[in-house]
């Protein structure tokens, strides 16, 4: 005969044996892993632990993986994927946050950013901050929220003054005499290819092809747009915290910019120079011919 020994009963057949096992209240079987535990808490325990069963115990339920439960931790609970862990109060995750993840956790907007930097972009952004600084250029109405995104504004030719980043290079070129950010080594022409136009001869059977780096685009346009962007410009603007370390090099003076504003290797010390150089566009547009 068949004999349960927690129960101490003996049963007729192993069929009736694993009958009482399913209904009794003394056996509490995971299936999955074979094993009868003698509580519905210590059954639970066994779920929560085991990396066998994603499984969530605030809803008892079982998922088919790990990324589905964590995606209904998501959807459904208050949870910290950094830490894994799930808080029955959208208070409780906040206090969490703020008190382990402070470096990445923007308390005011309950919002965790992968990184530092991250961070930090987004406390400079109109989030945070206003559309605080004008263009100073004629006509121009715009306003934005850093000295980076003013820059780049000008360099985009979308200034009603239009001005160009090819006129901005020559500019900041010309105000900065000791070569404090840029590089007289460089060319100082706003654009590696400046004045190279691709023609119908770049097509290369199948799309057009750029004949610097062979990538592909589907017209003959946006092979143009690509040749007139800084794509292969010449690393003109260097960083000048040589004594931390830092060897930066960039393409564009709105990059430039905003590695300044990252603070990240003591740049921001020469922060005057580059409000100078930024300040004199207006006058030093006017003097280009």
């Amino acid at each position: 005969m068949a004999h349960c020994e927690r129960c101490n009963r003996r049963f007729k057949t192993d069929w009736a044996l694993q009958q009482h096992k399913d209904d009794s209240g003394m056996h509490n079987i995971c299936s999955q892993c074979n094993l009868d535990f003698a509580t519905d808490a210590a059954l639970t325990q066994h779920y929560v632990q085991s990396p066998s069963h994603p499984y969530c115990q605030p809803c008892e339920a079982h998922f088919d993986d790990w990324a589905d439960l964590y995606a209904h931790y998501n959807d459904a609970h208050y949870y910290c994927d950094k830490c894994n862990r799930v808080f029955h109060v959208e208070l409780g995750l906040h206090d969490h946050r703020r008190q382990m993840h402070d470096d990445v956790y923007c308390a005011p907007c309950k919002r965790v950013f992968k990184d530092n930097n991250a961070l930090r972009h987004h406390q400079r952004s109109t989030f945070h901050q206003g559309r605080t600084i004008a263009c100073p250029m004629k006509g121009c109405s715009k306003s934005f929220v850093s000295r980076a995104a003013l820059v780049l504004h000008l360099e985009s030719g979308g200034c009603a003054s239009r001005i160009t980043r090819n006129m901005v290079n020559r500019i900041v070129a010309a105000l900065d005499k000791g070569n404090v950010i840029t590089n007289p080594s460089r060319l100082i022409g706003g654009g590696g290819v400046t004045g190279s136009w691709a023609t119908e001869h770049a097509w290369n059977g199948a799309q057009y092809e750029c004949c610097l780096c062979h990538r592909k685009f589907a017209t003959l346009p946006r092979l143009n747009q690509h040749l007139s962007s800084p794509a292969h410009a010449e690393k003109m603007y260097r960083c000048p915290a040589a004594l931390h370390g830092c060897e930066s090099e960039f393409r564009t003076l709105s990059g430039f910019c905003q590695h300044m504003e990252s603070e990240q290797c003591g740049v921001h010390r020469f922060k005057d120079a580059m409000d100078r150089y930024i300040d004199g566009i207006p006058k030093g547009k006017r003097m280009l011919r």
